[in-house]
């Protein structure tokens, strides 16, 4: 599992259609978030560093509501833009999940042991726990 890493206003219009998970490595306006939903009408995830996810208008976060766009906190630890424009979700916490899930534990205890070992906000867990393991 990728996600696209944004890192400027102009990047937007030039992403991929089909995009469906993007961070957002600037502050959004609401404009920026009108853009993205339009040039990737797939988009299920946008997601904003901690600080930049307090800025956001109520009116956008009702927007994406309406779009079924999630708006998750998090953020890409240790990524370069330079080097590759996606980040990768590493197979082995998707397969953690998927195990634990397996085993059982509940959604809140996966989404609490691995954003605590992944360093992937429990938002992004819980994306992956019903995109990667359907039920």
């Amino acid at each position: 599992m990728k996600i696209r890493v944004v890192s400027s206003r102009e990047e937007i219009f030039t992403l991929n259609p089909n995009e469906r998970l993007v961070h957002l490595a600037f502050r959004p306006s609401n404009k920026d978030i009108f853009g993205l939903v339009e040039t990737c009408p797939k988009i299920e995830v946008i997601q904003l560093p901690k600080s930049y996810m307090r800025t956001v208008s109520k009116s956008i976060e009702i927007f994406l509501q309406m779009q079924r766009v999630q708006l998750l906190e998090g953020d890409v630890w240790g990524h370069r833009k330079d080097i590759n424009e996606y980040y990768a979700i590493p197979y082995s916490v998707i397969e953690k999940i998927k195990d634990m899930k397996i085993e059982g534990k509940a959604t809140e205890e996966i989404e609490k042991k691995v954003s605590r070992e992944s360093k992937l906000n429990p938002g992004m867990v819980a994306y992956i726990l019903t995109k990667e393991t359907p039920v």
